[in-house]
């Protein structure tokens, strides 16, 4: 083996090292099951299966969301530096703040009685979470309410088993790597270390990842942003079932961030996880500053 072939297969090794944790196996959820359920089966901690996964702990899990299973005896899965970098350890995927706004609906609820405690136009919520706004709301559906809008009424009750709204972005049984995401990153002018430090936090680079906010995929895009990059920002017809054009979703949708912040990474992460006219109206919430914190220092690990 040549000098240069020895430093290409050291190169490729390291690569993989950040897209392909270890790995024992891969569970599709079953309908009922939970975090706690799964790693209970597999011997696993809470707190280390859902830093494998990129999850908060108190995350709930979909039917037919797979989730990546760590091999015993390994570290919560985490990237690993590129070669030449110098490294800031990251806070725990762990301690990942959940998704703002998620809300289960409960028997009872109707979109125009939650879109009113919410104070916000039906059309405007039914748009965000690709809904019918004159459709009938099915319990169960998994939705995003806006940033800081009061608790519905019912949220105490128990909620139904969650059901994703039939909208794109889809999500499919694909997963990402750090080099996929730089490279969509840099064909539209937007870093490739941010854009793959937001992915990892968001979704652990997995495209079957539906949060309990309705965001979808390896960016976790919601509906209504896709629509809208789809309409504004996007050069061709993007295929929500995809992971890539999902990953192109969300770095144009973070691209147009870095630009309304004037290049600001910080503020752009934060608009990103809470909405750009809240962090503009009330600034970073307690959990986005989390959140924040996360994402700058997963940076390090992707060369930012």
């Amino acid at each position: 083996m040549t000098h240069l072939r020895r430093h290409v297969l050291t190169i490729t090794v390291l690569v993989l090292a950040i897209a392909s944790p270890a790995h024992a196996a891969v569970h599709t959820v079953a309908p009922g099951e939970s975090l706690s359920s799964v790693a209970a089966a597999d011997g696993l901690t809470v707190a280390s299966l859902a830093a494998a996964n990129g999850l908060a702990p108190t995350a709930s899990l979909l039917a037919g969301a797979t989730l990546q299973i760590p091999a015993a005896g390994t570290a919560a899965a985490t990237p690993a530096p590129p070669p030449g970098t110098t490294t800031v350890a990251p806070a725990p995927a762990a301690a990942a703040p959940p998704a703002m706004g998620g809300y289960t609906v409960r028997p009872g609820d109707t979109l125009s009685g939650l879109a009113a405690g919410a104070r916000v136009p039906v059309a405007q919520m039914a748009q965000m979470n690709g809904l019918d706004p004159n459709g009938v709301l099915i319990a169960g559906t998994v939705i995003k309410l806006p940033t800081g809008a009061p608790a519905p009424a019912r949220s105490a009750e128990p909620a139904p088993a969650p059901q994703v709204p039939v909208a794109a972005p889809q999500p499919s049984g694909q997963r990402v790597s750090a080099s996929d995401i730089a490279a969509v990153a840099q064909r539209n002018g937007v870093d490739a270390s941010l854009s793959s430090a937001i992915a990892w936090q968001e979704s652990g680079f997995n495209n079957a990842m539906v949060s309990s906010a309705n965001a979808r995929g390896v960016m976790q895009v919601m509906p209504g942003t896709w629509d809208w990059v789809q309409s504004n920002l996007a050069r061709r017809t993007l295929d929500p079932s995809s992971a890539i054009d999902n990953v192109g979703a969300g770095v144009l949708y973070l691209g147009s961030l870095l630009r309304e912040t004037g290049g600001d990474h910080a503020t752009a992460a934060a608009a990103y996880y809470q909405g750009l006219s809240s962090v503009q109206r009330i600034g970073m919430l307690p959990e986005t500053r989390r959140y924040v914190a996360n994402v700058m220092a997963l940076r390090g690990r992707f060369g930012g």
